[in-house]
């Protein structure tokens, strides 16, 4: 029997690692905060029965990691602990009762804030500016991610009021408001790149990229719900925070004393309404005692502290009828199957629609015609299907059949190697495929061309002007007017931004052919390995493979695609009308192997030029653009105002800076 036990508490473990890795490292979690902290509770208490079994690595003696090795890792001058959860009142009632006793029966003062739904952060200042931005990690050591954390308006680089200590620490929950997620799904979804769950993974990813100009961007926001430091300016939580507050930090206008155990519950039923209604994503309520010498008398477990407790909202579900599942087709030819479902109301919004992604999710889910559907939103705006209601299935009902067709042009489908997606075979005459690679060809990051969206590509696509984008270059400004409700202003509009995509350089010519897997970066990678369209259409997949970042599947993608003639005759139209087929004489004389191997940092302002020319010159020669410095770190490219955290880490581990003539003199 002793030998059961054991092997459950190691599942049990093997299970809970798992999951900390896919929710901390891929932010892509497979169950529910219930679900794991039920599985975590049950290792607890066995390892409590079977001490004999006791493990230090053990998922209950430890916080999960989100660690990146791209990142410089700090160790944390206290450990970043994760709270206990709670599902319920009593619960709640217990954790007081628990803290009042561990007290010696003293009265304690509790105060309620909110939980965020975001990345953890640890911000240390020192005589009244940041010095460093630290995440979570695994409790005892994060990642310095400063350069990003900087870029975050809502976090103060220089402090207002007076006050504060000579150094300190205040801790908080880095986010990304709904707006800004919904803004940033609507474009990876236009780039048929995958979507974010939910703001809590788009801002986790976010924190953790190695363009600070790309966080930037992206409009991040940040709470700080805690303090701590020697010689702080009150001996309570709550006036700690209003002081916090006055230094031009973000603290939300939730956090409240609550007097009495009906206070909490009040707390608890108003912002399980009102939560709904504010601008970035909760996951619950927090509740800390207020004291500061009673917090320090309670102390602390192996992983969290006995004088806070997170009580966890239950995710939003509702059961609605599955009225039919559609199939739905990309630009690259995926097919997505949709459920559309008998409107709910979830989360303050109507869903009819959830994704079922892919052929496995309906088997798995064993999905039948008119089910009742469990539909999910919790923390996530993207609705999800959870579940079959089996009571309700009639008996003569049958299993959802995946479409063994094309859904729009009849073609046959073909499945991914090694994926659980199927492809519409016919990418030259499908036509959401063609209406797809038009809306990519002409979007921003792309050719921008300014006044062609969804509804004008289908448009153009319907009335026979553009059948692939090579017709692009054949449009005038006669052809558009004669479109429904098309005027002289927009038909120019559009021209103008023609003619003007002719000077878009060739790396970006690349990544707008909407060749599958390749993106952004591996489009310029291709440009600058291959110089022009010409070299590029005869590598094979051996030199392809050759290029730096470039795999055996990019590859097999590129050969495969300009193998196809049509895609080779799309490419001499689009060369005739005059697009960028090579990369330019100057770029080519910038490329050399001056800097090949070495790892570079840029810090501070420029004067000559701007910090995305020199990243670029970096990669021109040979370089690779790192975002922290580490013992690996070649040198730093340092402007004016260089990062005083920066500047003591390359001092301390004795890395070379340079200022921008110097290293514009090892250039040339």
């Amino acid at each position: 029997m002793t030998d059961l036990f054991k092997q459950r508490i190691d599942e049990l473990r093997a299970e809970l690692n798992r999951h900390n890795y896919n929710y901390y490292v891929l932010n892509a979690p497979t169950i529910s905060d219930k679900e794991f902290d039920d599985l975590l509770r049950e290792l607890e208490d066995l390892e409590r029965d079977y001490p004999q079994y006791f493990d230090p690595l053990s998922p209950t003696q430890r916080v999960g990691s989100d660690i990146n090795k791209a990142f410089t890792q700090v160790v944390h001058e206290r450990p970043m602990m994760s709270l206990a959860n709670s599902y319920s009142i009593e619960e709640v009632e217990d954790f007081l009762r628990r803290a009042k006793s561990g007290l010696g029966g003293d009265e304690c003062q509790i105060v309620g804030e909110m939980k965020f739904d975001g990345t953890s952060i640890s911000l240390t200042y020192e005589n009244g500016r940041l010095v460093r931005a630290v995440t979570r990690g695994d409790g005892v050591r994060g990642d310095d991610v400063t350069a990003n954390v900087m870029t975050i308006k809502s976090i103060p680089l220089q402090l207002q009021g007076t006050g504060f200590p000579d150094k300190f620490e205040v801790r908080g929950e880095i986010l990304m408001p709904w707006s800004t997620f919904e803004e940033l799904n609507r474009e990876r979804a236009y780039n048929e790149e995958p979507l974010f769950a939910n703001p809590r993974n788009a801002a986790a990813g976010t924190l953790k990229l190695q363009n600070s100009a790309e966080v930037a961007r992206r409009g991040l926001d940040a709470y700080i719900y805690y303090l701590l430091g020697d010689n702080l300016p009150c001996d309570n939580h709550y006036d700690n925070m209003m002081a916090v507050k006055s230094w031009g930090f973000k603290v939300s206008d939730a956090m409240t004393i609550l007097p009495s155990i009906d206070a909490v519950r009040e707390f608890i039923a108003n912002w399980d309404v009102e939560r709904k209604k504010l601008p970035v994503a909760t996951d619950g309520l927090v509740f800390k005692i207020n004291s500061l010498r009673q917090q320090l008398n309670l102390g602390s477990t192996a992983k969290s502290p006995r004088w806070a407790i997170a009580y966890k909202f239950q995710a939003e579900r509702a059961c609605t009828k599955l009225k039919y599942v559609s199939f739905e087709v990309g630009r690259t030819g995926v097919i997505t199957p949709v459920a559309n479902l008998e409107p709910v109301l979830l989360s303050g919004t109507i869903v009819k629609r959830a994704s079922l992604h892919n052929e496995d999710i309906i088997r798995s889910l064993d999905i039948h015609d008119g089910d009742m559907l469990y539909v999910e939103k919790g923390g996530e705006i993207i609705p999800k299907i959870v579940g079959v209601e089996l009571e309700s299935r009639l008996p003569d009902s049958r299993p959802i059949e995946f479409v063994k067709a094309c859904p729009v042009c009849g073609s046959p489908l073909r499945r991914v190697e090694g994926e659980a997606a199927w492809v519409c075979t016919n990418s030259d005459g499908c036509a959401p495929q063609i209406t797809g690679k038009i809306e990519h060809f002409v979007g921003r990051r792309m050719m921008n061309i300014d006044g062609i969206g969804e509804e004008l590509a289908e448009q153009l696509f319907n009335a026979g002007l553009v059948r692939n984008v090579a017709d692009i270059y054949d449009l005038t400004t006669e052809k558009l007017m004669t479109l429904d409700r098309f005027g002289l202003k927009s038909a120019q509009r559009i021209m103008t931004g023609i003619h003007d995509s002719l000077s878009v350089p060739f790396e970006r010519v690349i990544f707008a052919l909407s060749i599958p897997f390749v993106g952004e970066t591996v489009a310029k990678k291709l440009a600058f390995a291959a110089h022009n369209i010409d070299n590029l259409m005869a590598m094979n997949e051996f030199q392809l493979a050759c290029i730096d970042e470039i795999g055996a599947k990019i590859a097999e993608s590129v050969t495969q695609f300009f193998a196809v003639a049509e895609n080779r005759n799309i490419v001499e139209r689009l060369r005739a009308a005059g697009v960028q087929m090579a990369v330019s004489e100057e770029e080519i004389a910038a490329v050399s192997d001056r800097l090949a191997g070495k790892s570079i940092v840029i810090s501070g302002v420029f004067e000559h030029h701007s910090r995305d020319e020199y990243k670029k010159m970096i990669e021109q020669n040979g370089g690779k653009n790192v975002g922290s410095i580490s013992s690996k770190t070649d040198f730093v490219l340092a402007g004016e105002n260089m990062g005083p955290a920066k500047l003591e880490k390359a001092k301390k581990l004795g890395i070379k800076i340079l200022n921008e003539d110097e290293f514009l003199a090892m250039l040339q």
